[in-house]
């Protein structure tokens, strides 16, 4: 997730803001959260975050897939 916002120019803030516009409601700080996997996404947050990104919601769990850092230490 965050290497697409970054690659789109949007701030946290920024997409935090447009999320909300879209009627999710959302903070940087949530945001900030998934991006880091400290927080989990509910599938209304994810399905609008894909949105104001303008990608599929596939493109933002080939994020998560590529870098997890829980499988790559052995967890389960």
């Amino acid at each position: 997730m965050e290497r697409l916002r970054a690659e789109r120019g949007y701030s946290q803030r920024r997409l935090a803001a447009r999320v909300t516009a879209l009627g999710r409601p959302m903070t940087f700080t949530r945001l900030s959260r998934m991006e880091r996997q400290v927080r989990r996404c509910d599938i209304d947050g994810f399905v609008a975050i894909a949105a104001t990104l303008g990608v599929p919601a596939q493109a933002l769990l080939a994020d998560v897939v590529e870098f997890n850092p829980a499988a790559e230490a052995g967890a389960t």
